[in-house]
């Protein structure tokens, strides 16, 4: 009944099954080409596409990573293509808003197929681009740095604002260890604390299911577990940039958008830790600032949420604890890849830090061990104590 757990990742693409939980759950992707020299899959799965016009995209940085090759492989295979590369300096990001956008749609023409080649930024813009087209798309990773790839929404600039657009599911995703293990650091770490987060979303689920009667499907748990286990186990190949640390660190990001894909939503994904993540961004960007990448956030967020497992320990059912993380090792994980690990390292205020515990569980209608602490009155002792922990006595 829960096969998909005993399977390799790049044979999930558009399985069907009856699940445990009750439900009938589907992966509609064609085509899922994770692991070292996957790159060489492209011209096979591009096969239907032969005699029809392809958009190929990214920008400076992800041309160098991976999109001469791309184009290269297309050549060769006899495709009739378009090219078209944002040009952005080593250390600047391309922003997905109105303006990049509308140059994508002028540059795309009658093209039958969006073939993007990035990772975060490019993969959104392909995926919201395709659903308001028609057109299928395609992404060549190039960094692990989010797990976002098979998720069914875009994070997208509106007037200045952050906000998720309804998006179309790639036809396929292809990464490729050899090209993910030459990606700067800090996405590397960013990719790291993204999976890392995964350890108190999925105890915060477990949290609701058993307070709120939420659903809950034990399969897709382990299907993240298993993912988690593997990563963590294999930190110091991460470290390393090691073909099979890369690898473990790419399918974990991408088997938990396949997990998120079969229950239909961010659950598997995403709790408090996000939410304090979501909460900080929001405050930089009313600011005009740099709110530094998302699963950077999100990692220097995950101990924080851990900890308050800890300091909750009392009013939380052993089903949901028992999921739980300790706070030391979430931090010693995040510094065995030389990421950040206190809202300090990543210039949260002290003042932004407290209000986030108080606030960060109003942003979306989830319920999470934020909201627990709010309920049981705690968050005001909570909040402080941390405070003072982290930034010291005032």
């Amino acid at each position: 009944m829960d096969e998909i757990l005993n399977l390799h990742i790049n044979e999930m693409a558009g399985i069907e099954f009856d699940c445990s939980c009750g439900r009938r759950h589907s992966f509609p992707i064609r085509h899922l080409h994770i692991g070292p020299g996957a790159l060489l899959e492209l011209p096979d799965v591009l096969k239907p596409f032969l005699g029809k016009k392809l958009f190929v995209f990214g920008d400076s940085n992800t041309f160098q990573a991976a999109g001469e090759r791309v184009l290269k492989l297309l050549a060769e295979a006899g495709h009739d293509f378009d090219g078209f590369w944002f040009q952005t300096s080593e250390n600047e990001a391309l922003i997905p808003d109105e303006s990049a956008l509308g140059r994508l749609l002028m540059e795309m023409g009658d093209a039958e197929l969006i073939l993007g080649v990035g990772s975060g930024t490019i993969n959104d813009l392909g995926k919201f681009i395709s659903r308001k087209t028609g057109r299928p798309h395609i992404i060549v990773c190039t960094a692990p740095s989010m797990d976002g790839y098979v998720s069914d929404s875009s994070a997208l600039t509106n007037a200045g604002r952050k906000i998720s657009y309804p998006s179309t599911l790639p036809f396929a995703v292809i990464a490729d260890a050899e090209i993910l293990k030459n990606a700067p650091p800090r996405l590397l770490q960013a990719g790291f604390g993204d999976v890392l987060g995964k350890l108190t979303a999925l105890a915060d689920w477990r949290l609701s299911k058993e307070l709120t009667g939420e659903y809950y499907c034990e399969s897709c748990v382990k299907l993240v577990q298993k993912a988690l286990d593997a990563v963590i186990q294999n930190v110091d190949a991460i470290r390393e940039r090691r073909d099979e640390g890369i690898d473990y660190l790419i399918q974990a990001l991408v088997l938990t958008g396949v997990a998120m894909s079969l229950v239909g939503v961010s659950r598997p994904a995403s709790g408090a830790e996000h939410m304090l993540s979501h909460h900080w961004e929001m405050d930089f960007q009313k600011r005009g600032q740099f709110a530094e990448l998302h699963g950077i956030k999100v990692g220097v967020a995950t101990p924080v949420a851990a900890e308050l497992f800890e300091l909750l320990k009392e009013e939380i059912p052993a089903e949901a604890l028992a999921l739980a993380p300790s706070s030391a090792e979430c931090e010693r994980l995040l510094l065995a890849v030389d990421a950040p690990v206190s809202p300090k390292d990543v210039h949260i205020s002290r003042e932004l830090f407290q209000r986030s515990l108080h606030e960060a569980y109003t942003i979306r209608k989830r319920y999470s061990i934020l909201q627990l602490a709010v309920e049981k009155g705690r968050m005001e002792e909570i909040a402080s104590a941390m405070a003072d922990r982290i930034y010291g006595k005032i």
